[in-house]
């Protein structure tokens, strides 16, 4: 009919258009089914309420979306919070886990006020004691398993030494203390010496040069059965560990210094004899000399009027406060008739050695001498007068003392590793090299130095 009317090309463009149609309608349908169903419209309701249900989904999404971009931000945040935090308590940990960076002082608890002493009354180191010969004597008696004596002419002897109870004041200070004591344990333990290692101050007004002087007396009242307390300050060390002190030369005696009569007594020279290494014998002479000695020394205005009096009699004295050497060398000379008698200036050997004029000639030494001498040749005591190890500054360049104090400590050394088949590859070095093969047969090897079983160490067996 379309064909009759419009021809037949015009009716098939209209059928096929009709056929297009269709089709178009069916996806459009198709469509808003898939629409409803995704965006959550299709409650079958009226067409108004899928209009405000598209509307609040559309809106909601926009709210949410924000909110969501918020709370991401949000966490993020939170993660980073946490990682700084984390970081910040892994380097808080780390730090307090550290020695280099921890504030010693945070543990150096010091309780308490000093005592005072009276100003008005004269210093003592203690009770006035006026019998200690005799109480000492029956104690010995009392009790015959301590003996003062070793064997003869060998003495029961104690080393006493000692540092500051706060560490040093420089890094490298402690590790060279630490040095110095092992080299007197060595020394010691070849010679049959105890020895006493202090860290105390006893009494706050003898600080500084006078805080071995109520040491010494606490030790020789403490321990009855010692005959020779040996005082040795920490930055001195043994240099010679075969040289055995000449004991039967002091029997006699019972104050026993390097120096020289002549500096001493005559020039009242303050370097004529040195306080850094004494031998004391235990006896109520050496208690009397100690209290002395002692009033010099507290600190403040009588170890400055002191010291005013020290420079003034004595020759070439700095001007500084008094010390236990420059009062020892003023007691002497001004009182020689009462103390003299008793007191041995020892020169002979190296009791102590000035490290200036010893440290650099060790080579020569080592070619030209051997240990056993004691003297200029191969000294006993290198003792480091001025380097003050522990402290902040020196009166020399601390390159020079800390090199030299090594090279001391390990001519020292030395002697105790050759025991064993070793020595130090150099003066200056820490390693060690091998001087001799090992052997199945080692009590054979030779002890050429006799420091591996002194005679003195030999007990002979019980008979019963």
């Amino acid at each position: 009919m379309l064909d009759e009317c419009l021809g037949a090309r015009r009716g098939y463009q209209i059928r096929r258009a009709m056929r297009h149609g269709k089709v178009t309608v069916l996806c459009l349908l198709m469509t808003v089914v898939v629409l409803r169903g995704t965006i959550g419209a299709g409650r079958f309701g009226t067409p108004e309420q899928d209009f405000h249900d598209l509307r609040d989904h559309f809106y909601s999404r926009k709210r949410v979306e924000p909110h969501r971009v918020l709370e991401e931000v949000s966490t993020e945040s939170g993660r980073s919070s946490s990682a700084a935090q984390s970081e910040s308590t892994q380097s808080s940990s780390s730090s307090s886990n550290s020695y280099e960076t921890f504030d010693i002082s945070k543990i150096l608890v010091d309780e308490g006020e000093e005592e005072k002493r009276d100003p008005s009354k004269p210093y003592s180191l203690g009770p006035r004691i006026s019998d200690w010969d005799e109480q000492r004597a029956e104690w010995l008696r009392n009790n015959p398993d301590f003996s003062n004596f070793i064997r003869p002419n060998k003495p029961r002897v104690l080393l006493v030494t000692g540092s500051s109870p706060k560490p040093c004041e420089n890094p490298v200070g402690d590790h060279y203390l630490l040095k110095a004591i092992k080299n007197k344990i060595d020394y010691c333990r070849v010679h049959g010496i105890e020895i006493f290692y202090n860290m105390a101050l006893l009494d706050a007004e003898m600080a500084g040069f006078w805080a071995k002087l109520p040491l010494i007396r606490k030790l020789l009242l403490s321990h009855p059965e010692i005959e020779f307390l040996w005082w040795m300050d920490s930055d001195a060390m043994f240099t010679d560990m075969a040289f055995e002190v000449p004991w039967e030369r002091y029997k006699d005696s019972n104050f026993v210094l390097h120096g020289w009569n002549e500096m001493v007594y005559d020039q009242k020279n303050w370097i004529g004899l040195n306080t850094g290494s004494f031998l004391l014998r235990n006896c109520q002479w050496s208690l009397d000399l100690l209290d002395v000695w002692a009033p010099m020394g507290p600190k403040g205005k009588i170890r400055e009027e002191a010291g005013k009096i020290l420079t003034r009699e004595l020759k070439d004295r700095p001007v500084f406060e008094a010390d236990d050497q420059s009062a020892m060398v003023y007691l002497l000379a001004t009182q020689r008739d009462r103390w003299g008698e008793k007191v041995y200036l020892e020169s002979a050997y190296y009791l102590h050695g000035y490290w200036g004029i010893l440290v650099d000639r060790y080579e020569e030494m080592i070619e030209n001498y051997h240990p056993g001498l004691g003297d200029h040749r191969w000294p006993l005591v290198t003792h480091f007068v001025g380097c003050k190890p522990c402290g902040k500054f020196g009166d020399y360049p601390v390159e020079r003392c800390l090199k030299q104090m090594d090279r001391a400590f390990n001519f020292g050394d030395n002697q105790i590793l050759q025991m064993y088949g070793f020595t130090h590859k150099s003066l200056a070095s820490r390693r060690v090299k091998r001087i001799r093969n090992e052997t199945g047969n080692p009590l054979e090897v030779k002890d050429e130095l006799g420091l591996l079983h002194p005679a003195f160490k030999a007990v002979k067996a019980s008979t019963s």
